[in-house]
């Protein structure tokens, strides 16, 4: 009787086994169902929230073995008690090492983050680059162990980007599928990095695949929860600041005046994003000026933070410190604006030397202060009816990262949830719409997307604009006709076999004719070798075609 039993079990085993298996095959030549990829949602939301976990633990552990101190809230004090030496040749050493993991893992020297997860979302079938994310995820953690002033948002969200696009390539997903399962990994990633679930959800919807489409909402949602399951389980319920008492509008007299912040952190905003380009370009022109080798850029970088924290180890790190004194209303007028000025000076340095880490962080810190400097000056001229500064340093918080991350939605959402006050809401909601409104008009939407036109690649203008550049020129090939092409070639009306229809649709409207030659270089580099034909006709149906997809996507 219990052999029998056993060989039933045996047999009951192997045949779940068997379909398991199959279960993988079909999921891996046709997709996933709809049912099928919620469970996959919940698994990726459960490894990327993992893996920002851990990034957040790793910082604290090698933060605790240079500095002393394994809390982020009290980074900036214990630094100020250390020796000078001490707080400058600290990020030198980081600064060398992410110099030479940047060198040896990447062909430009440059650490990915945010931007080329909107990228890879855009133009690459949700994926993203695997070696080279490894290897910037290796180097933001050292930088923002190690003094780097900037945020651990950017690396965190294109590590679970990395993850997302493994996951892909393994059951070989198409765009679609792709660009959900990303969005699932960045939102379990804000999620379990700022215990925010709503705006985790939100953020990768706003800034990331940039639509809200009813289909991929149910998959982000699930691995946004997941991702704030596992940073509770990890650090508790908490909120990362806490706020001394409940704000109160002063009989809503005070909402012209959040208005006016709106304006204010718009500008910040806008300052914020400028110098981190102005001091890019500085420092590219200042490397080949000097031949300077790129490995070394970053330990530059951090001898001139090093040499800033001496006198101001406020810019050390990713600010919560400062940020939560700035909250509960604890720093003078004077020390808010220089502390503003500083931390712009230091994120420029931090980015432009090429150090790592993203630019979230440092804007709550930033805006936090700016709300409080105004605060402290409209309840001095206004002391009858208006509020605490601290309300203000809320509002400002929320108005410039806004700005800065083009994504007023979960920005806002995220300052909720990461103080826990949700009684402030109007004056939060009044800054960001000011701010993102003015900041928007003065850069390409936000800072990824203006680092993104900066290389050439144009999102911001939406899918019109940057579907043409993903459709190659190739796969519309037509033989060539017997007469035409030689003439146009000589016009210089024709096209690489590498280019796409961004650089054909132009050309079509400056030659005027039906077709364009579509050549690869012979032997002799002046002899085109004619491959065959693109007609104008095709190209258009191809974008037609596209457009329609991506319409459909965006409303699924």
């Amino acid at each position: 009787m219990r052999a029998a039993v056993r060989s039933t079990l045996q047999k009951g085993a192997a045949h779940l086994l068997r379909a398991g298996i199959d279960a993988v095959q079909v999921m891996k030549t046709h997709g996933p169902t709809q049912i099928q990829f919620w469970f996959i949602a919940l698994a990726i939301g459960i490894a990327a929230g993992g893996a920002a976990v851990l990034f957040r633990l790793g910082i604290s552990v090698i933060q605790s073995a240079v500095y002393g101190t394994h809390d982020g809230l009290m980074l900036h004090t214990l630094a100020a008690s250390l020796a000078w030496y001490h707080v400058l040749v600290v990020p030198i050493c980081g600064g060398l090492i992410v110099g030479v993991i940047l060198h040896r893992f990447t062909d430009d020297g440059r650490v990915r983050s945010v931007a080329d997860v909107i990228e890879g979302a855009a133009l690459s079938r949700g994926r993203v680059e695997v070696r080279r994310g490894l290897a910037s995820a290796a180097a933001s953690l050292v930088t923002l162990s190690t003094g780097g002033s900037s945020g651990r948002e950017g690396p965190v969200v294109h590590l679970a980007a990395v993850l997302s696009t493994i996951l892909c390539r393994w059951i070989k997903a198409n765009g679609i599928t792709g660009r959900d399962l990303l969005g699932c990994a960045v939102a379990a990633a804000v999620s379990a990095s700022f215990n925010a679930p709503i705006a985790g959800a939100l953020f990768a919807l706003e800034v990331v695949l940039r639509h809200f489409a009813v289909h991929a909402f149910a998959p982000i949602v699930i691995a946004s929860v997941a991702g704030t399951i596992i940073n509770r389980t990890v650090f508790g319920d908490v909120a990362e600041f806490v706020l001394p008492v409940q704000n109160a509008l002063a009989f809503y007299v005070e909402l012209p005046a959040f208005l006016l912040l709106g304006l204010v952190c718009g500008l910040v905003a806008v300052l914020l994003m400028k110098s981190i380009f102005w001091a890019e370009d500085f420092a590219n022109f200042v490397q080949n000026l000097t031949r300077l080798p790129r490995y070394l850029r970053p330990a530059v970088a951090g001898a001139m933070l090093g040499g800033l924290a001496i006198w101001f180890p406020h810019i050390i790190g990713v600010g919560y410190e400062t940020t939560t004194a700035a909250l509960t209303g604890s720093l003078l007028l004077h020390e808010a604006i220089v502390f503003v000025a500083l931390k712009v000076l230091a994120v420029a340095i931090t980015i432009g030397g090429r150090m790592g880490g993203g630019v979230f962080s440092p804007s709550l810190m930033i805006g936090a202060l700016t709300g409080l400097a105004f605060g402290l000056i409209a309840t001095s001229v206004f002391p009858n009816v208006s509020g605490e500064g601290s309300l203000y340093a809320l509002a400002g918080m929320g108005a410039v990262a806004a700005a800065v991350l083009g994504a007023p939605i979960s920005t806002t959402l995220i300052v909720f949830e990461l103080t826990g006050d949700w009684q402030t809401g109007l004056a939060v909601m009044v800054a960001v719409s000011l701010s993102t409104a003015l900041a928007s008009r003065l850069v390409d939407r936000s800072f990824f997307l203006t680092q993104l036109e900066r290389r050439g690649v144009h999102l911001a203008a939406g899918p019109q604009a940057y579907l043409l550049a993903t459709i190659p020129v190739i796969a519309h090939l037509r033989d060539a006709p017997e007469d035409g092409c030689k003439s146009l070639i000589q016009q210089g009306f024709f096209l690489d076999r590498k280019a796409t229809l961004e650089q054909a649709m132009p050309l079509f409207d400056r030659s005027g004719t039906a077709f364009l030659p579509i050549v690869s270089e012979g032997k002799d580099s002046d002899t085109p070798v004619v491959l065959g034909v693109l007609y104008q006709l095709d190209a258009l149906r191809a974008m037609n075609s596209a457009l329609s997809d991506t319409a459909a996507e965006e409303h699924s």
